[in-house]
């Protein structure tokens, strides 16, 4: 089956095209832009018309390719922005009024699992083991524990890049006092990680990583199979972000592995994952450029 899954997040809108037998996926077509949906929706609790209309315009091309590549079903799904916005219905409406397409807004657990899933399938061939995967988003980071076939917890937690940039870290480079803050509410939010015992494997999905990946192998252009199964150990991660924290945005966005779009929210997404390290007693983590839409793709297709 032939499925297009849509994944319209706080920070990015994402499409996979896949073609889906059972477990077995194989990707056709990729979409990514950053449209910051949920711009905004940390203060204001409502999604902006002019973030919409970003989203518009994104989803409009995502049909036109969904067509083009015959697709037998499309699903889209909605996350922290759209569970945070008091106008999400509104959002939703907008969205099936414009393209007949009907937006599921997960739950924190429900994205949690199918990112799990996802995230997994990048490595089919693995050995049965324990695994957890981090999600770093725009205003949520999911983490979720399990083995090949289970998952055995799964959490959401209230900080993203978008949310944390937005509250403390909305100027380049931060302050001391700023990243202070940031970490405070990150350990505040993550009081309840659950235990992992020392054979589990850090998975991590969602462009912090897949970006610290693309910067530790200086690679001159984006390149999935390059940055998918690349293992960063703390001790880079720390070295990067010591460099990129001390520059101004226009230098950030100078960097030629950060898109532009995510200059202004990199350093919040680094500071995140090196807290949840520390926290879960980690040193190294395996990236998977894979996900939420990757999880969201098999599950449909297994109806």
């Amino acid at each position: 089956m032939r499925v297009s899954a849509i994944d319209i997040g706080t920070n990015t809108v994402l499409l996979l095209v896949a073609e889906v037998h059972g477990t077995n996926l194989e990707p056709i077509e990729h979409g990514y832009a950053i449209a910051r949906l949920g711009q905004g929706v940390d203060e204001r609790r409502n999604i902006s018309q002019e973030a919409m209309d970003r989203v518009a315009g994104v989803l409009g091309d995502y049909m036109r390719i969904s067509r083009e590549q015959q697709v037998e079903r499309i699903v889209a799904c909605g996350t922290s922005a759209l569970r945070d916005a008091h106008n999400r219905n509104e959002f939703l409406q907008f969205v099936k009024t414009r393209f007949g397409l009907e937006v599921m807004v997960l739950s924190g657990e429900e994205e949690a699992e199918l990112t799990y899933v996802g995230a997994l399938s990048e490595f089919p061939s693995e050995q049965e083991g324990e695994y957890a995967v981090i999600d770093i988003g725009g205003g949520s980071t999911e983490v979720i524990t399990g083995t090949r076939s289970e998952v055995q917890s799964a959490m959401s937690l209230d900080i993203g890049c978008v949310r944390l940039t937005e509250r403390f870290l909305n100027q380049t480079p931060p302050d001391p006092e700023s990243l202070k803050r940031a970490v405070t509410m990150i350990r505040e939010h993550s009081r309840s990680l659950p235990e992992m015992n020392r054979a589990t494997r850090l998975v991590g999905v969602a462009g912090t990583v897949t970006t610290l990946a693309a910067i530790d192998l200086n690679l001159p252009h984006y390149d999935p199979l390059a940055v998918s199964g690349h293992v960063l150990p703390m001790t880079g991660i720390q070295q990067i972000f010591n460099r990129l924290s001390v520059k101004s945005l226009n230098e950030l966005k100078a960097v030629p592995q950060i898109h532009i779009g995510r200059a202004d929210i990199i350093v919040a997404g680094v500071v995140i994952l090196i807290e949840l390290m520390k926290l879960t007693g980690r040193d190294e983590i395996t990236v998977s450029d894979r996900g939420l839409r990757y999880g969201l793709a098999l599950r449909e297709a297994s109806k």
